[in-house]
């Protein structure tokens, strides 16, 4: 399969992880999905973007090409549930707002997804772990941003509006509590925006699973909320007026994260 993934590789020692930017389909997916998910609605729209200022940073950076609706990254290989709340698998099967994603009887075969899983999730992580250990074996240490966004208004997985910035850090066993309050601490000078510590978001396969603190691997998932960015309906639009100031929070978060790596390694 092509186009799985883009990567680009930075001199510091922080990756910023995007797994569900992407809007591809494979012609099974396609074939079998319902006109409701024909908008991919549960896209995590334009993150690339909001993140192109990364690079100047030096950080590398990480992008799924393949739609979520095809498999979704931040789940495990075994499809084994993060949440005890509602929420959605490894292969989706249903929206966000709990509406069947196939006509019935039109899913991806076993055959199909058994495919995704090798020529799609695979390389995806391979290429986290890959990065995650060259970083640490240059110098020391490594850190994982996991960017998503998502409407912030969605009944079935959270209760009223979502907070804007949600940081994960699965209830701080993915990353030195330094850390952790060092972007806290940016989140509550950002005064035009609210934002919460392991709220309803803390943190899916990608924190829980490359989040070592021990091993000198720290992990941070950020669940946006799309209202700061973009329009949450159809077509979906990048609104520069919102991203703008929404991405001098997130220069400062990933500065943030800089900084403290600096200092609690000294590189």
């Amino acid at each position: 399969m092509d186009n799985v993934l883009s990567f680009s590789r930075g001199n510091v020692p922080l990756l910023i992880s995007m797994p569900h930017p992407g809007t591809l389909l494979t012609p099974a997916v396609e074939a079998g999905m319902v006109e409701a998910g024909w908008d991919l609605t549960d896209t995590d729209w334009h993150i690339p973007r909001l993140y192109d200022f990364a690079g100047e940073l030096g950080a590398s950076t990480l992008a799924a090409q393949y739609s979520r609706y095809v498999i979704d990254l931040n789940r495990p290989a075994d499809d084994k549930p993060l949440y005890a709340t509602a929420t959605t698998g490894l292969y989706p099967s249903t929206l966000f707002d709990g509406d069947p994603l196939y006509h019935e009887g039109e899913e991806p075969s076993a055959a199909e997804r058994a495919r995704y899983l090798a020529d799609i999730w695979t390389p995806y992580h391979q290429t986290i772990s890959d990065e995650l250990a060259r970083m640490k074996d240059e110098f020391g240490y490594a850190m994982l941003f996991d960017a998503h966004s998502i409407r912030s208004f969605v009944p079935r997985l959270f209760d009223g509006r979502l907070p804007d910035f949600n940081l994960g850090t699965n209830a701080g066993a993915s990353c030195d509590s330094g850390l952790a309050d060092a972007l806290v601490a940016v989140c509550a000078d950002a005064q035009d925006y609210s934002h919460v510590l392991n709220g309803r978001f803390k943190g899916g396969h990608i924190t829980r699973h490359y989040g070592q603190p021990d091993q000198h691997i720290h992990a941070v998932q950020l669940e946006l909320a799309q209202c700061t960015y973009m329009d949450e309906q159809v077509p979906f639009d990048y609104r520069e007026d919102l991203a703008v100031p929404t991405q001098a929070v997130l220069e400062k978060l990933l500065q943030a994260m800089l900084a403290w790596g600096q200092q609690r390694y000294g590189r």
